[in-house]
């Protein structure tokens, strides 16, 4: 077993030891990525979604630009981080803007692809 593994395994013993005194958690695993969740109670599918979002933007501004998929993992983060942003509102014109100017760098971004790779298409 690995360090993480014997880490993860404690944090089960722990997280019993909690939802004993009834503090409900949430475990997730990716033991093949070094990846555990804890969520709690209130955690909501929307704040999960912001929060594995943000994981996908960090990646998109940590990217050097000249990878050519960049463009449309950054426009794609920015489309849904707005999107998340409203999701219990109404998008403004302003956002719907945003949106279809990211829309036309994504489609931009696509055709650049394609070029450079054109059995692709």
């Amino acid at each position: 077993m690995t360090n993480f593994e014997n880490f993860y395994h404690e944090l089960l013993d722990l997280a019993k030891k909690h939802e004993q005194q009834n503090t409900p958690l949430k475990i997730e695993k990716d033991l093949e990525n070094d990846i555990v969740k804890v969520f709690g109670e209130k955690i909501t599918s929307l704040a999960r979604a912001k929060n594995g979002l943000s994981d996908v933007t960090e990646l998109a501004y940590t990217t050097a630009e000249h990878h050519p998929y960049w463009n449309l993992l950054y426009n794609c983060s920015e489309i849904a981080s707005s999107v998340l942003e409203k999701w219990r509102d109404c998008l403004s014109a302003e956002d719907l803007s945003d949106i279809d100017w990211a829309l036309k760098k994504l489609n931009e971004s696509l055709e650049k692809i394609k070029n450079k790779n054109p059995s692709s298409s």
